[in-house]
């Protein structure tokens, strides 16, 4: 036997006062009819069984009351099996860690800010399995595909600039490496989040993102950054400050728009910049990928399912309400006789 709500179990607490309540009502009624009358007139006046009636009452309603906290807590008994079935889609995130993405045009900065936006989408996830690819000058799978949020959580944590050693942004490096996790014989459920500032340093992002769409794999975007571009910070602490170019200027990181719209609309993918909030998150994944890219298959199990058994004591409930108001029918029935 199982609750579903055990927690109600609480309002026990709040029927034991009840109880001694109703006792004290029927001893004070007691009280007061010795107080002003006496017993040969009490007997004269009153039903031998109305005092016995009375406390039959009191019992039918504590019953009432208790039948009623019972099937608060949603009793469940007997069980049978179900085959539980999950649809969603395959999702990679391809993840930007390169330098550029430490620029502080948004808040805190790109890289964590595209780690909060991952970790939101997580949280909107039902029934996708995902994976992660982290990429900079060469890429590589960080997560293979899960449908352990967790896990994947545990690995998104894990992630840095310092990831990987080989600099630059080979966004076409990252498309190949992303199409490559999926299941080779499920060409219809691929999607690719991609995150990143757009500066594609191989040019070879435009000739990827055709050869995933070949490969039956739609890409959607999210631009991290400013079109006005900001500094790119310095790691090494012994040399503060921005990133300089050979002629001593200081590198601008921009916002490549262009190219990502063009390799999101090459897939019939999407396009969004990120912005405060979950609306560009909610653009891609509750409109787009969740209506618009056919599901499969994720995962099927057989659960146990017990059986709600709540109904039963809200019959019993009502039973002991019934029998008392049958009672008091019968009871002014004979008094009108009388």
């Amino acid at each position: 036997m199982r609750f579903g709500s055990p927690e109600y179990f609480y309002l026990l607490l709040l029927f034991i006062p009840l109880i001694f309540f109703l006792v004290w009502s029927q001893k004070k009624k007691k009280q007061l009819l010795n107080l002003f009358l006496s017993k040969s007139l009490v007997y004269r006046l009153l039903d031998p069984l109305t005092l016995k009636r009375l406390k039959i009452d009191t019992i039918l309603i504590a019953f009432a009351v208790f039948f009623l906290i019972l099937a608060l807590t949603q009793p469940r008994w007997g069980y049978y099996w179900k085959d539980l079935t999950q649809e969603g889609v395959d999702i990679i995130i391809a993840l930007d860690v390169s330098n550029s993405m430490l620029a502080q045009d948004i808040k805190p900065n790109r890289l964590e800010r595209a780690k909060h936006k991952i970790i939101d989408l997580l949280n909107m996830l039902e029934g996708d399995r995902v994976g992660l690819v982290a990429f900079a000058g060469t890429s590589y799978l960080q997560c293979p595909l899960t449908l352990d949020y967790s896990a994947a959580h545990i690995f998104l944590n894990a992630i840095d600039t310092d990831l990987i050693p080989v600099q630059g942004t080979a966004i076409g490096h990252a498309i190949r490496t992303s199409v490559e996790a999926f299941n080779n014989e499920d060409t219809q459920s691929r999607v690719i989040i991609l995150i990143t500032d757009g500066e594609d340093h191989t040019d070879d992002a435009l000739p990827s993102a055709k050869w995933a769409k070949k490969n039956g794999t739609k890409i959607f975007v999210i631009g991290i950054g400013q079109k006005i571009g900001a500094p790119i910070p310095n790691n090494d602490k012994e040399n503060p400050g921005f990133k300089k170019d050979e002629y001593g200027e200081v590198i601008l990181s921009k916002l490549d728009e262009p190219t990502l719209q063009e390799m999101a609309l090459h897939t019939k993918g999407s396009y969004v910049r990120s912005v405060s909030g979950d609306m560009d998150l909610q653009k891609i994944y509750l409109e787009n990928i969740k209506h618009n890219v056919k599901k499969k298959k994720t995962k099927t199990e057989r659960r146990r399912v017990w059986k709600e058994r709540f109904q039963w004591m809200i019959f019993a409930s009502l039973l002991c309400l019934l029998l008392r108001y049958a009672r008091k029918q019968e009871f002014e029935e004979k008094t009108r006789i009388l």
